[in-house]
């Protein structure tokens, strides 16, 4: 329940110092309460009046129809809040592992996260996918471990789980007072203080209050958890003295550091990623999200704590650092794009230097484009407050920004950085869709191209045999997704085919390959002649081209038409249609006519060299594996195994949580469609799963004579 609260108007308190800034995320599990916990901070800081619900569909960043009918996050909400005198910069992540490219651009851009865990299932499979994410990046994080007052709930265990399957080192903050329906609050390790909220909260005057109205009580430690709390905080004060040179030596004196002093030691420990603050609670029932707020303040970090950001300067090749001043050079990063019905493209900045304004210019650095910004935005969820200029360490939302794409850098013209980019994983999955009336024709290929220029794992390609569109993405709820927004948004119809899986082609070894074009019809004729050297690539390195060319056997001007030819027949595939990867294309040699040679002829010879050279070198092709996780009982989980098995599943272990069987293992992603609906069959209903993408593996070869026969 919620009491009237003052509104903030982000635009009157926003150039605070930048050691009061905190850009932080919150990321998780599907379904371990991130949204949750999220509209719990924004009541809490009094950004917004009342708490939304999931299952209502009232949540502030759960804004889609597609999120609030589905009850949960697709795209990447951005919240500017204030807590303490303190400004957060909070983005809300989705948990979904179809959504997972909105995770890895929003922590390329965050300072800080906080994990969300639940307490009875602890560190589940998308938590440590997130979390090395986040490892990747170097974003300090605290941890919560939701749902205290859930069936199951074990605190303790989800802390050790925490350190054996992330390797991380929790500090742990607060012990929670009951568990299940009997948890009511949590201690205060350091300052040896307990939370009590009341069963039932009630709203108005009286003591025990916190700064937005939500009533619980401080009071000292209840007796029969006082020698918990001294054991656990003598083990959180040794872990936080033993991280600190000049705290360690008043430790082993036999002084106890104050709280201030231990505060500030975990703060730089947790910064260089070596302590984890760690809390308790129960978001949905509004218990423990205030200490994790203080925590946000207390121990993540502000702008100026990182290291300046580095990049690569294009005039001179060398690498540079932009310190987060708003005297400093421009730079930012484009790390979203959203198509926005009200305003058009909207994209999404962090400043990580200098000072952006509206009706500037600013140099696309990779593209080398000059771009106007239009407007300046603060975001909040879908709403939107107009701003005239943007500061270092913030998040903007810019409209003008044309060629703009996610992972573009934006800098100063005359003093341009190019800023590392975002990598996002490959779609394992596709479908063919086509409109339902003439009309919707030329709408979708509209709507295709926006939603392509907001989602990196979006991909849209013509089959040249039959004339399809073809679209490819993360899992099929992305696809249906994606289908549904085209007709809500855009207003168009469509069919769509059965999903098919994303396979791809490659080669085993090094071959040679001709590609000669010769063609005479009366007047000036075609001729394009090269020889071409194909070569296997390690796995995931893409495809890459190369000119050998010496002596001017080609000239110089046709090199380009042949790499054309080489890339668009290694789309094409050789093998079954699929597209040819890892591998690396080298043009040696080859001859040319001075009257009859075009670009025409050099690229059709390409396209015939590649596929002569492929065919030389072993082709194989290469299917989607999935990682999968399966929670079952006990009861079932040999015929869980047996019918994985079946599904040429790998099974890499099992594993006790709870009253429940974990199945790990590597599943082919074609054997697995309609596996919700055969599992639920196999176990009474009483199973669940997760999948994620992991890698591309050979296919075995009978399963691939198979394929290939279909395409001929």
């Amino acid at each position: 329940m919620a009491t009237q609260q003052p509104k903030i108007e982000i635009t009157k308190e926003r150039n605070v110092s930048l050691d009061l800034v905190r850009n932080i995320g919150i990321i998780a599990h599907i379904d371990a309460g991130k949204t949750t916990t999220t509209e719990r901070i924004l009541f809490y800081t009094g950004r917004s009046y009342k708490i939304g619900d999931i299952d209502e569909g009232t949540t502030v960043t759960d804004w889609m129809a597609q999120e609030r009918e589905r009850g949960i996050t697709i795209v990447s909400a951005a919240i500017t809040t204030f807590w303490k005198d303190h400004r957060i910069n909070l983005i809300d992540t989705p948990g979904h592992v179809d959504f997972t490219a909105e995770v890895e651009r929003s922590l390329r851009v965050l300072d800080g996260g906080v994990v969300v865990l639940e307490a009875e299932a602890g560190v589940q499979s998308q938590t440590a996918t997130v979390w090395h994410q986040a490892d990747k990046y170097h974003v300090p994080r605290i941890v919560f471990i939701n749902k205290m007052d859930m069936l199951g709930a074990d605190f303790m265990h989800v802390v050790e789980m925490v350190k054996e399957r992330l390797g991380a080192k929790p500090a742990v903050m607060t012990l929670p007072i009951g568990a299940e329906q009997t948890f009511k609050g949590v201690v205060l390790l350091l300052e040896r203080k307990a939370l009590i909220w009341p069963a039932r909260q009630s709203l108005g005057a009286g003591g025990g209050q916190d700064d937005t109205g939500i009533k619980f009580e401080t009071t000292e430690v209840p007796a029969e958890m006082k020698d918990e709390v001294e054991k656990e905080r003598a083990i959180l004060v040794e872990e936080i003295c033993a991280d600190d040179e000049t705290l360690i030596e008043k430790f082993l004196a036999g002084q106890e550091p104050s709280i201030d002093e231990l505060k500030a030691a975990l703060r730089k420990a947790t910064i260089a990623n070596r302590l984890v603050p760690t809390y308790c609670g129960s978001s949905l029932r509004n218990k423990g999200v205030q200490p994790v707020l203080d925590a946000v303040v207390d121990f993540l970090p502000s702008p100026l704590d990182l290291p300046p950001v580095k990049g690569i300067n294009p005039k001179t090749n060398l690498e540079e650092e932009r310190p987060p001043k708003n005297d400093a050079p421009f730079s930012g990063l484009a790390f979203k794009i959203q198509a926005d019905p009200h305003v058009g493209k909207l994209t999404y900045v962090r400043i990580y230097s200098g000072t952006l304004k509206a009706g500037a210019t600013v140099l696309n650095v990779g593209k080398d484009n000059v771009e106007r910004i239009g407007r300046l935005l603060l975001m909040h969820a879908d709403k939107r407050e107009e701003i005239d200029q943007a500061f270092a360490g913030e998040i903007v939302g810019v409209i003008g920004l044309v060629k703009t794409a996610t992972g573009d850098t934006i800098a100063d013209q005359n003093n341009p950085v190019l800023l590392e980019n975002i990598k996002f994983p490959e779609p394992v999955i596709s479908l063919a869709i086509e409109p339902k009336t003439k009309n919707d024709q030329e709408k979708m290929g509209v709507a295709l191209n926006r939603l392509s220029e907001e989602d990196p794992t979006f991909r849209i390609k013509s089959d040249q045999e039959t004339g399809q569109t073809i679209i490819s993405g993360m899992g099929e709820l992305h696809l249906e997704i994606i289908v549904d927004r085209m007709k809500r948004e855009f207003g168009v119809e469509a069919t769509t085919g059965a999903p098919q899986v994303a396979y791809k082609e490659t080669i085993l070894k090094t071959a040679q390959g001709e590609g000669k074009y010769i063609h005479q019809s009366g007047g000036r004729g075609q001729y394009g002649h090269c020889f071409l050297r194909v070569e296997p690539l390690t796995r995931g390195e893409g495809e890459k081209f190369v000119s050998e060319i010496k002596g001017g056997a080609i000239p110089a001007t046709f090199i380009p038409a042949i790499e054309k030819g080489v890339l668009e027949a290694m789309e094409r595939g050789v093998l079954a249609g699929y597209p040819l990867v890892d591998m690396k294309v080298a043009v040696y040699d080859g001859s040319f006519h001075e009257v009859d040679s075009s670009e025409m002829a050099f690229k059709i010879a390409g396209s015939m060299g590649l596929q002569a050279g492929a065919k030389n070198a072993g082709l194989v092709l290469l299917e989607p594996i999935m990682k999968l996780e399966v929670s079952v009982p006990e009861e079932f989980l040999g015929t869980v195994i047996g019918d994985l098995s079946s599904r040429r599943a790998q099974i890499l272990g099992t594993e006790s949580r709870g009253a429940l069987r974990i199945i790990n293992g590597m599943v082919p992603l074609a054997e697995i469609p309609g596996y919700a609906t055969t599992l639920r069959s196999l176990t009474q209903g009483r199973a669940s799963y997760y999948m994620e993408p992991s890698h591309y593996d050979q296919v075995p070869k009978n399963i691939q004579e198979q394929l290939t026969a279909k395409k001929v």
